[in-house]
């Protein structure tokens, strides 16, 4: 068999989940309930989120919070201070694809 296969869970409560953590890429799918969000923190890499269900809040540095919706793909370049929230009734469910993976980040 030439192809890997990766399963991702289909669930309407809060997870994260990590799905690929290779030498290409680090891969995770993300689940967010109605005000739930993930810890504020730092990208580790060049970070692209990928909207597949609901409304995301998102507040990066010291910009103003804002919204995207399904359909959007959104990049985070490393070391960007990122806070990221479900503030809407919908779930929010989206995929974190971060290249290169971190631990083989090098920034210049």
């Amino acid at each position: 068999m030439i192809e890997k296969n990766y399963k991702y869970k289909l669930v309407n409560e809060k997870i994260v989940e990590r799905i690929i953590d290779d030498g290409n890429i680090h891969l995770n799918h993300m689940v967010l309930t109605k005000e739930t969000g993930l810890p504020e923190h730092y990208s580790n890499s060049n970070v692209y989120m990928i909207i597949i269900r609901g409304t995301m809040t998102l507040k990066l540095g010291e910009e103003d919070k804002k919204m995207y919706e399904v359909g959007d793909i959104i990049n985070i370049p490393f070391n960007t201070k990122m806070n990221v929230n479900n503030y809407e009734e919908e779930v929010l469910e989206f995929f974190v694809v971060k290249s290169p993976n971190p631990k083989d980040y090098r920034s210049e």
